[in-house]
């Protein structure tokens, strides 16, 4: 009897069986990992400012706090669409690949810096803004990889499963940041290293694009007016919130009112650009839809009020509760992440059942009960006193997870349920480009109401407890005046600015400056004015909840021929990345349809 042949390859339906679960785990992987990069920084920047030993209360440093956040995020919502048609014509999985290979690299270098001051600020912003290139890969082609590898009654749940690792990766930076960045701040970047080497040799090695190339164009001036009006826009928003002579904001500085003006009239221009190719980067017919219209509306909203509220959250625990309740400084990331568990947790329970009961009972149920949800917390949180108790605080942002979970997989499914089947490749690029600019413009927000808020009342409270502490009328004055941002960076870092702001006066006061230099003093005094603030952002966020919600009930059912495109070829599926028109040819990658085909003779499905 002959043996079998072991070198045989197995069965085309087990290797494209087994190829789609590779796609789905490096996928996520790489979506995971870039998500947590963004919120580890975000809690960490206290042991990073520390480490480069800059000082937050110098003005010239504010611009440095507000890149390291956010010059992440504005190179990967500026770039996203525009690597996923370059994926489109050159391979989505070469220029994947090339995403994990840049992330990695960049994190080596962001985690080896021997600078300090200016030039290490500049090193961090400047790697941080690459590492965001290689981000803008990843999240580009991901989608379009899964779309790929998995027949068409499995895609929305390889897709909800990215989705939700995309959200608890920014959920657990917040934990991981403060775990790490207490004994090392460089062990913030080092952790992405393994996971991206790791990443990177697993996806060449294993994953293959599911299609043949043809001749196509790019459209270069769609993507140059989007990029440049985009960017221009973000960085208006960042120097909005900088002080400009002697306004607490930038948004009367000429160069601020320019930069927005023009990116308002450059994406216009892209706006028509648009209706003038033939397969433009943006299909704004898809704007038509009422589901897909109302759908991106309520994500960009959800997710503005998410961003803001994390951003919130870690000023209020490390600048103000855990000061108060006698943690140092130095412990203050850590337990920060530790004591927002509850928010991670929430989201876990709720985002996977969320996503399997809207299948059964459909999504609007879902969406709108997800939002309000959140709404609720948000009105509750703003009920509570700066120094809360635990329990309460811990329970409201519980139910803030959840909110977000039962909204997050239902919202994704009815936007990209109600898009045809030959545009789904470009919708989800546009719902990708809404979501990664939403927390620029939730950091430039929330920070524009906050400092409205302490505008009015910080600078009295300062005066006024100064005086009480012997301070001369002159310097309590002059200290009093300090820019709103100054301090809300200063509680954000963790950082009691007396010591440095009375200087030699410190010595003649009654106890020699003790009861100013302490620990509970800062936090105490900026209490009352930033609970203020808190509250005026945090009236956003319901409202901008509210709407949402408003929104998800306004998508109405799907209609007969959305329902019908589910069971469509891959190949009919992203027909619209084929871009024509513009300037430069190229090839796209056109999915392979005989892929589909095996897969549903497998299954006994209409090819």
């Amino acid at each position: 009897m002959a043996l079998p042949n072991r070198s045989q390859s197995p069965p085309e339906s087990d290797r494209s069986s087994r190829y789609k679960w590779i796609a789905l785990s490096n996928t996520t992987l790489g979506v995971l990992m870039v998500t947590v990069n963004q919120s580890i920084v975000l809690i960490a920047l206290p042991d990073v400012f520390r480490g480069i030993k800059l000082n937050p209360l110098d003005p010239g440093n504010t611009g440095y706090l507000l890149w390291m956040m956010m010059g992440f995020m504005v190179v990967t919502a500026v770039l996203v669409v525009m690597f996923g048609r370059l994926g489109d014509m050159f391979g989505r999985v070469r220029m994947y690949n090339m995403g994990f290979a840049v992330f990695s690299v960049c994190s080596i270098l962001l985690s080896v810096t021997w600078l300090d001051g200016d030039a290490g600020a500049l090193w961090l912003i400047g790697w941080r803004v690459v590492q965001g290139i290689g981000g803008a890969l990843l999240f580009a082609n991901s989608t379009a990889i899964l779309t790929d590898a998995f027949p068409a009654r499995q895609r929305g749940t390889a897709l909800g499963i990215n989705s939700i690792a995309a959200i608890t990766g920014s959920f657990l930076g917040l934990i991981v940041g403060g775990v790490l960045a207490p004994v090392n701040w460089k062990a913030i970047f080092l952790v992405s290293v393994p996971f991206g080497v790791f990443g990177t040799i697993w996806a060449y090695l294993k994953l293959r694009d599911n299609g043949v190339r043809r001749r196509a164009r790019m459209d270069w001036w769609g993507n140059v007016t989007f990029a440049v009006g985009l960017i221009a826009l973000l960085i208006g928003i960042t120097y909005g919130i900088q002080p400009y002579g002697a306004s607490v904001m930038g948004w009367t500085n000429p160069w601020v009112l320019a930069a927005l003006a023009g990116g308002v009239v450059l994406l216009g221009l892209f706006g028509w650009i648009e209706t003038r190719v033939a397969e433009p980067l943006f299909r704004l017919s898809l704007f038509r839809s009422r589901a897909f219209l109302a759908g991106n509306v309520a994500s960009l909203l959800t997710a503005l009020g998410r961003g803001g509220l994390q951003f919130m959250l870690i000023i209020w625990l490390q600048g103000i509760w855990l000061p108060l309740h006698g943690y140092g400084f130095e412990e203050t990331p850590l337990w920060a992440g530790i004591y927002m568990i509850p928010l991670t947790v929430g989201f876990l329970l709720s985002a996977p059942v969320s996503g399997w009961l809207s299948d059964r009972f459909g999504p609007r149920l879902f969406t709108v009960g997800g939002a309000l949800v959140t709404a609720a917390s948000f009105a509750a949180l703003m009920l509570l006193p700066t120094d809360f108790p635990y329990g309460v605080f811990a329970v409201l942002i519980l139910i803030n997870g959840v909110g977000s979970g039962l909204f997050a997989s239902p919202n994704r499914a009815e936007i990209m349920n109600s898009v045809p089947a030959d545009a789904r490749g470009v919708g989800a690029g546009m719902t990708a480009t809404f979501q990664n600019s939403s927390m620029v413009l939730s950091i430039g927000v929330f920070f524009s109401l906050m400092i409205a808020g302490l505008a009015d009342s910080l600078p009295p409270a300062m005066h006024d407890e100064l005086i009480r502490q012997g301070v001369p009328a002159a310097q309590a004055q002059g200290i009093a005046q300090l820019p709103p941002i100054a301090v809300l960076f200063a509680a954000f870092l963790g950082y009691n600015p007396f010591r440095q702001l009375l200087g030699g006066v410190i010595g003649t006061l009654p106890d020699g400056g003790a009861r100013l230099t302490s620990k509970e003093f800062f936090p105490h005094l900026i209490a009352g004015p930033f609970h203020q603030g808190l509250v005026i952002a945090f009236w956003f966020a319901v409202a901008a909840c509210l709407v949402a919600a408003a929104a998800s009930a306004l998508t109405g059912r799907l209609g007969r021929s959305h329902r019908a495109a589910a069971h469509e070829t891959l190949g009919s599926e992203l027909a619209a990345v084929a871009g024509e028109g513009g300037l430069t040819v190229g090839e796209v990658v056109v999915p392979d349809e005989e892929f589909d085909v095996r897969e549903a003779e497998r299954d006994g499905r209409p090819a």
